[in-house]
């Protein structure tokens, strides 16, 4: 069964490190926002934010946060993962780091967008699974990634069902 998830990830630095994760076909992934289609929901302002957010999680069973450099303790992407587990949904990390992109670079390794939150006493970081390919070579990278991504999101969904 092919599962629909949410792809969160900070636009600007990841959003090609970030297609490509989408497009490994193994997943269907919400609709991506153009730089055109994202300008417009944000002169909207916080309400139009959160409802274009809202709508594109609906019938999504995961979110899959794509950590970036810059990932971690972004105000959108903390109302995702907050969102998503408020409603229920697996919720799991890549490190996307090592993916090149559209220039050929890589980047360093962000922080952990789960490290802070709390899930009764425990700290969420301690439940939601984060990956980070053993690879420094992007080909690599993303050949572990599109391996294994289908089991993460199952065991995410696992994960949330027990909490």
């Amino acid at each position: 069964m092919v599962r629909k998830v949410f792809y969160s990830f900070h636009y600007k630095p990841d959003n090609w490190r970030a297609s490509q994760v989408r497009n490994i076909g193994k997943v269907e992934g919400n609709k991506a926002a153009s730089d055109n289609d994202w300008e417009t929901v944000t002169k909207g302002g916080d309400n139009a934010i959160k409802k274009w957010i809202n709508d594109q999680m609906n019938g999504r069973s995961c979110a899959v946060v794509l950590i970036g450099k810059d990932t971690a303790g972004r105000k959108w992407i903390n109302y995702e993962i907050e969102k998503a587990w408020e409603d229920g949904k697996g919720v799991l990390g890549i490190y996307i780091q090592d993916l090149k992109d559209s220039e050929g670079n890589q980047t360093t390794k962000g922080k952990n967008p789960f490290s802070g939150y709390k899930i009764g006493d425990t700290a969420m970081d301690q439940i939601v699974k984060t990956y980070d390919p053993p690879y420094s070579d992007s080909q690599e990278a993303y050949g572990w990634i599109e391996d294994n991504i289908e089991d993460w999101i199952e065991a995410a969904i696992k994960i949330r069902e027990k909490y």
